[in-house]
């Protein structure tokens, strides 16, 4: 016998004593998934046998059933269940966690259990225990499906049981396998013209697009339009070729209902549908109540990534199965309350949404899709004189055809989608930033922040950041390359070539590393773009900040209108169609950020330092005079001397009196994002293309980031760029970042860096100390520890991303501030700093 387990689910094996329940969990199941009565009463009761223990024993058992279930793991529950309350207990779990209930029934002859339990010195009891047993299970086999099991497989013989093989396969919902690209198309209607204009516009030929994307239709193809059986043919032959998938519409299963006989009331459309599939023939009809029968209640796409569903799905019903979990996902959350058009009033259940996976859905026509905590509502009410909208995956893009005409009258007027939820959309709460928090990003999955490291961000953000409103983006640190493998340097070129060659990527570019002070510049056109879009209501238009959310000066202003005069200049605000930028840059000089910081530690080390070994030279030099054999400790006190001088001379590169905004120097290298989105998907040719206007409109002031594309497979062209590091460093350069060449790349082992910095020799002189090239020092610092550097840097690139995404999709700020504290949280974390 085959017997094909949804997994996950939960298995009941139900049997007599004796009947070999345990042999036939271990043969097919992991020791881990199986949970025994027995085991339980030892657990209690430090006995397997104790029968006084198995009320508790049973209670320990559905517990560890039920949290198995909760994380979606395949369960196996090993006791003889052939009682029907024994069993009822274990369906309310399964059901309780929307997952089916297997019953595999070992019904062997009564012989073959004596037998076997009588080679068993713990089980004394009798035969009439296995009879009574036996009994109640014939009782129970024809009313197993009835109880709520969905499938019961009963094994009658030693040799059935022999013979069996078990198949898991994953739940009907569970098509994580299947890979985009993808168009998710809203509510048809029986808008058949529309459907087949926006197929063209999407590029689909003859129901097949030529780059393989694939159509994912959010259900109701039927009622109300003038197209039902055009409509209904196209998606079932589109499916039947595998170019698309369907979730089934509560029209849609109400057809489904109607065509097999059921007595349903003919009301919100139906009679069209009923009325043009009459003039079908019979197999046609026969053909659409068999596919919209076997559509699943919804979808998990791209290794669950994206859900779709028709009117929604909660992330704790994704990829299960139940009942309440298809009705859901028929009709969304209602309150059970009708509105004055006597429709019903509907739950948000997207403003309480915080899944990893994108759910798109339909069902309830709105004006325009708008992004609600990770969800779109996709149905524009073509067939109410609306517009028919696809969402291309992954692209996130929205695509529309508008209406032919209005085929049906709307009940009530199209929906506004709310606000992610009541509260005002600038308010903060402490409660959402406060304790252990996993944050989902579209990057990185999930980025954990610990209760700890938020406790520090929180009072950062509330003692020294500047307003959060303009806190849409905080950048992330940079990852320095491994150590060199030359003897003579700690950071050399050819390691991170060598890292991303490694990862598959050709392609690199290099940018000069400028050395100031690291900000972020949001520059809005004018104070009503900041009013509008940012919700600054008390004067200025922009905000310049440090990695931290530090104000860079007590008054940007100056600063902020000679970037906007720049801005103007360039024309950047018609080319990205836009009426604010956030711009990634670097202001220099560093002193004009970190004099204190300077003056208190570098400068204080230089003149310490220098002091003291030039008196010691001197005090030296003078005992040599007098015939003491002091030449060696001169010799090194001299070399020491001379470090310190290349100390002092690498800090003062980077230090220039600043008496104004004139004597500033901004370099730009990343135009982040503007209204017209979020530009991670250009690649940092595009984003220098850009810098570089900004640098022709006013070449003064801006400072050009001179960069060099290098080919890692290519020995000539790395040597070129490396050659290029060492002049630039040479003449007191801080350095390069090594790029993937596109802005966010997948590699063989995940994401990528987004940047690999490598240093020169005199800067890391500033950074660990005047001597720390010197023979006894270098190898001590080879040992330096970079994993949590690295992962430091992924995961706070991920929730900038993620946070320019939010905020061009107009998600709430507590929602765009949930990305940005995490990343101020995760700077707390205990990483070296020299890093």
């Amino acid at each position: 016998m085959r017997i094909e387990l949804p997994d996950p689910c939960l298995v009941v094996l139900v049997g007599a004593s004796g009947s070999g329940k345990s042999t036939f969990a271990a043969t097919h199941f992991l020791a881990t998934e199986t949970i025994s009565s027995d085991f339980c009463r030892g657990l209690v009761a430090d006995d397997p046998n104790d029968q006084d223990a198995t009320e508790d024993a049973f209670a320990v058992l559905h517990e560890i059933a039920g949290r198995r279930l909760r994380r979606g793991r395949l369960t196996v529950v090993d006791a003889t269940n052939v009682q029907r309350e024994a069993r009822a207990a274990l369906l309310a779990v399964a059901r309780a966690h929307d997952l089916f209930a297997i019953a595999v029934v070992l019904d062997l002859p009564e012989e073959v259990c004596l037998a076997r339990n009588a080679l068993r010195p713990d089980r004394g009891f009798g035969a009439h225990v296995v009879r009574r047993q036996r009994s109640s299970l014939k009782r129970s086999l024809r009313h197993l499906q009835r109880d709520g099991f969905r499938r019961a497989f009963v094994l009658r013989s030693v040799e059935e049981v022999a013979d069996v093989e078990i198949v898991r396969a994953p739940m009907w919902t569970d098509r994580r396998a299947e890979t985009g690209p993808f168009d998710v198309i809203g509510d048809v209607h029986g808008c058949h013209e529309e459907l087949m204009a926006l197929l063209d516009s999407l590029g689909y030929v003859d129901g097949v697009h030529p780059l393989g994307r694939r159509a994912v239709f959010v259900g109701d193809l039927v009622d109300r339009g003038p197209g039902v059986v055009g409509a209904l043919r196209q998606v079932m032959e589109m499916v039947a070729a595998g170019s698309a998938f369907c979730v089934p519409g509560n029209h849609d299963v109400k057809l489904s209902r109607k065509l097999a006989g059921r007595d349903v009331q003919i009301t919100h459309g139906l009679a069209e549908s009923l009325e043009q599939l009459a003039s079908e023939p019979e197999e046609f009809r026969d053909a659409v109540g068999a596919f919209l029968h076997g559509l699943v209640s919804h979808l998990v796409l791209d290794g669950g990534r994206l859900v779709v569903a028709h009117a929604g799905m909660p992330e704790r019903y994704q990829g299960r199965g139940s009942r309440r979990i298809r009705e859901f996902a028929l009709f969304g959350e209602t309150t059970g309350e009708t509105d004055e058009f006597g429709l019903p009033v509907r739950g948000a259940w997207a403003n309480d949404y915080r899944g990893a996976a994108t759910v798109v859905y339909g069902h309830t026509p709105v004006n325009e899709p708008e992004w609600v905590n990770n969800t779109i509502n996709i149905d524009t009410g073509c067939v109410f004189g609306g517009k028919l909208t696809a969402l291309r995956w992954p692209e996130r893009d929205l695509i529309s055809v508008p209406a032919v005409r209005e085929h049906y009258a709307p009940a009530r007027p199209f929906l506004d989608v709310p606000a992610a939820d009541d509260r005002p959309p600038y308010l903060l709460d402490v409660a959402d930033v406060s304790g252990k928090r996993i944050v989902s990003t579209r990057l990185a999955r999930q980025v954990t922040v610990r209760e700890e490291n938020a406790a520090g961000a929180l009072e950062v953000m509330s003692r020294f950041a500047i307003d959060p409103r303009w806190l849409v983006y905080l950048p992330p640190t940079m990852a320095p390359t491994a150590t060199s493998a030359r003897e003579d340097v700690l950071e050399y070129p050819a390691e991170a070539f060598a890292e991303f060659r490694s990862e598959g990527i050709a392609r690199v570019v290099c940018e000069e590393k400028h050395m100031g002070s690291r900000a972020i510049a949001v520059v809005c056109r004018d104070e009503d773009v900041a009013r509008a879009r940012f919700g600054v209501t008390d004067g200025g238009a922009g905000a310049v900040y440090s990695r931290t959310g530090r104000a860079f000066f007590d008054d940007v202003d100056p600063l902020l209108d000679r970037l906007r005069a720049a801005v103007s200049r360039a024309g950047l605000w018609e080319a990205l169609d836009t009426g604010w930028l956030v711009l990634d840059c670097e202001i220099l000089p560093w002193s004009a950020k970190a004099k204190d910081l300077i003056e208190r530690q570098y400068a204080a080390v230089g003149a310490a330092a220098g002091a003291g070994l030039s008196a010691s030279v001197a005090v030296l030099e003078t005992a040599l005079a007098r015939g003491l054999d002091v030449a060696p400790l001169l010799a090194s006190t001299r070399d020491r001397l001379s470090r310190v001088g290349a100390y002092r001379a690498a800090y003062e590169r980077y230090n220039w009196p600043v008496a104004g905004v004139d004597d500033l120097r901004v370099a730009p290298f990343h135009v982040l994002a503007a209204e017209s989105g979020v530009f991670t998907g250009r690649d940092h040719g595009w984003h220098l293309e850009h810098c570089d206007a900004l640098v022709e409109a006013d070449p003064a002031w801006i400072r050009r980031t001179e960069r060099r594309v290098v080919e890692v497979t290519d020995p000539s062209s790395e040597a070129a760029a490396t050659t290029w590091w060492e002049e630039l460093t040479a003449a007191g350069g801080e350095g390069m970042v090594v790029k993937p060449y596109d802005f966010t790349v997948r590699g063989r082992r995940g994401l990528v860096q987004p940047g690999i910095k490598v240093r020169g020799r005199e800067y890391l002189r500033i950074i660990y100390g005047p001597e720390y090239d010197a023979p006894s020092q270098l190898p001590r610092l080879r040992s330096r520890g970079l994993g949590r550097k690295r992962s430091m840097a992924s995961r706070e690139f991920a929730l900038g991303v993620e946070a320019l995404e939010r905020f061009v999709r107009r998600e709430p700020l507590y929602r765009v501030h949930e990305c940005v504290f995490a990343v101020l949280a995760l700077e707390s974390e205990p990483v070296d700093p020299r890093l």
